[in-house]
Formats: C-alpha cells, sequence, structure tokens
C-alpha cells in the first residue's frame, strides 16, 4: 500500500509542478469548444456550449489518461523503474500505483474544465450529479490508463510512442462524437466509429452532465446521446458497461504485460531523450 501511494503522490506531483503544461490542458479544450461549438447549434440541442464542452472535458481525461505511457516509458529508460523492482515489492503494486496515478490526474484536469465549465454553460440540477460525473470521469481514466501502460510495456521507445500516441488519439477523438457529431461524418467513419470505445464513453458521459437520464431511447438517439447501430439502440448504460468490459480486458493485460517486462534490457538512447523532453 505504501509503494502505491508513493507512486501516486510522486505523479501527483509532477502535475502540480508542470506549470506550463497545465495552463495549456486549460487553454486547448475551450479553443475546441470555440472551433467546434457552432456545429452543435441544431434544434434538437437545448444547450449547444455544455454539450460540446461535456465532450471536451471526456476526451481530456481520455487523453491525459494515455499520456501516462509518457511517464512510464521515461521511467523505463531512466532507470527509475529498475530501482523500484529492486525493492521488494510486486510488480502488480506499482502497476496499480502508475495506473491510479494516471486517473488521478486525467479527473482532476477533467474537473478543473468542468468547474471553469460551470461559469459559461455547464449547469446542474440535482446535488447528485457532480458524484455522477466525478465517478464516470474516474472511471474512463483507470480505464485509459491500462491501455496507456499497456502501451508502454510494448512499445519501450519514446520516439515511437510519441507516434503510436498520436496515431491513436486524434482519430479516436474526432470519430467519436465529441467534437463532430456522428451524423454528419460519411457512412465508412460513422461504423468506424461504432468500434470507437470513445464513442460510447462519450455518449455515457454526456448523459449525465446533461441530466438526460430518463429521456426515451428515441429521443437520447435524436441527441446523440445513444447510438443507433442498424436500428438496434445502444444506450448510455450500455455504453458504460462496454466501456467497463474494455477497461477489464485492458487492466488484464497491461498489468499482465507489466509483470513480464526485463526492464533490465531498456536502455536510454539519444533519440529516446530527445522524443521524451523534446
Amino acid at each position: 500500500m505504501n509503494t502505491i501511494f508513493a507512486l501516486w503522490k510522486r505523479g501527483l506531483k509532477a502535475f502540480i509542478r508542470n506549470k506550463t503544461g497545465l495552463i495549456f490542458s486549460l487553454v486547448f479544450p475551450f479553443f475546441f469548444v470555440y472551433v467546434f461549438g457552432a456545429i452543435f447549434k441544431i434544434g434538437s440541442i437545448e444547450n449547444p456550449i455544455a454539450y460540446m464542452l461535456s465532450g471536451v472535458i471526456i476526451t481530456t481525461v481520455f487523453e491525459n489518461s494515455l499520456n501516462l505511457a509518457s511517464s512510464t516509458v521515461d521511467d523505463m529508460v531512466s532507470g527509475f523503474m529498475k530501482e523500484v523492482l529492486v525493492s521488494p515489492v510486486k510488480r502488480i503494486t506499482v502497476a496499480i500505483g502508475q495506473l491510479l496515478s494516471a486517473a488521478t490526474v486525467s479527473t482532476l484536469q477533467g474537473c478543473m474544465i468542468l468547474i471553469l465549465g460551470l461559469f459559461i454553460g455547464i449547469k446542474f440540477t440535482s446535488w447528485i450529479t457532480p458524484l455522477w460525473v466525478l465517478l464516470a470521469m474516474i472511471s474512463v481514466g483507470v480505464v485509459f490508463s491500462g491501455v496507456g501502460l499497456y502501451l508502454a510495456t510494448i512499445v519501450r521507445s519514446g520516439q515511437t510512442f510519441q507516434i503510436v500516441k498520436t496515431a491513436i488519439t486524434m482519430p479516436l477523438t474526432f470519430i467519436s462524437g465529441a467534437y463532430i457529431p456522428l451524423s454528419m461524418l460519411p457512412e465508412t467513419l460513422r461504423y468506424v466509429g461504432y468500434f470507437n470505445p470513445m464513442t460510447y464513453a462519450t455518449a455515457f458521459f454526456r448523459m449525465v452532465v446533461l441530466e438526460k437520464t430518463s429521456l426515451p431511447k428515441e429521443a437520447l438517439v435524436q441527441q446523440g446521446l445513444a447510438i443507433e447501430i442498424n436500428g438496434f439502440i445502444v444506450t448510455p448504460i450500455m455504453s458504460f458497461a462496454i466501456i467497463m468490459a474494455i477497461g477489464f480486458i485492458f487492466l488484464i493485460l497491461s498489468t499482465n504485460s507489466f509483470v513480464k517486462t526485463d526492464f533490465s534490457r531498456l536502455s536510454r538512447s539519444s533519440t529516446d531523450a530527445s522524443a521524451i523532453w523534446g
């Protein structure tokens, strides 16, 4: 437990100390709101700003959860991970500490955007809604932290990881309905979106933020809070179940891969160093 807390605290301190990254993590989301906000100003959406912000918040949590891989790769090649594993702690404990650290940081960033969003469009009518929103962010953060840890253990190169991360985050965020509604995408991309886990995370999170849990299925589909696939409606609750199933799979994969990784064979190269610190 002490190891888990120490790794969690280390990740939190690194987040707080990175003032530049903290500022940009707040600026970029509202840039996307400004650029893409007009797309959601259609008749079926009551509050387009809150609708857009909810998508931006959950994609921020997603992207920063994957950033776990950046710190983990750096820890691997810098030798920090070797030093940790020399101590009498189980690798599964170290993996859990890394996962919780990334999930906490990504949730905090989502909460900061949410707080600012309360001043420009997001409104809650029930005191329990913020608790559900927090729970949803934590869940998504843990799920994609598992994905990030799995990527870190199979890539093991800072330079390669940056390429892999961009190749994953860009399509998953833009084909999820967060920035552009699925209904506006070409048919081929819509079908790609049906296999995108972020599509379901976005739909579920939006339902929670907008407090639309009581709407019928047809209304949920009309507002983009449920996904209709050839007549079958994936409700937000089903979307949450899908995300949890993906999280369970990658939790097993990431921890298993982390336990089996031979850190003694990892070393920092000049290209990795420049990719990590550049």
